[in-house]
């Protein structure tokens, strides 16, 4: 097993992930898709990391190390980087929320139908960027994805 394996199997979690948040939006289950998006965005930024030749570390939010070593990261530019980064720190603080809630924050009561459809949206172009950079970095001979 190699990195580009590792890389390329989360990126294959995260697109089954992708299938069960559309079907949780229709579920209006938002708070759901949050967490699911969380975990999808962990996968894809991970995979990343390790097709650079990067250990990913044991924490979720790890979008700030793409722009650490933005220079391993061809092809995407630090804009690209920036907005990941951004993606990720933003849904590793909703993470626990979204799933357990609080004494006075019920999960299925806070989060709406709009910030479930800019999560998706978010998630969605997290796995496009991270799928392609995956694709272009297994080079000649790699297996797409």
């Amino acid at each position: 097993m190699t990195n580009m394996d590792l890389a390329r199997s989360y990126i294959l979690k995260a697109q089954k992930r992708l299938r069960a948040l559309e079907v949780l939006f229709q579920e209006e289950a938002y708070s759901d898709v949050v967490r699911e998006a969380q975990e999808l965005v962990e996968l894809a930024l991970k995979g990343m990391l390790r097709a650079a030749g990067l250990e990913p570390p044991k924490f979720h939010d790890v979008g700030f190390l793409l722009l650490e070593h933005r220079e391993r990261f061809k092809g995407l530019s630090l804009r690209d980087l920036q907005r990941m980064a951004r993606v990720s720190k933003l849904l590793r603080k909703e993470r626990e929320l979204s799933f357990y809630g609080d004494i006075d924050f019920i999960p299925t009561e806070e989060y709406t139908k709009g910030f479930a459809s800019r999560v998706l949206r978010d998630a969605q172009w997290v796995l496009q960027k991270a799928s392609g950079f995956i694709s272009a970095a297994g080079g000649p001979g790699g297996r797409p994805l």
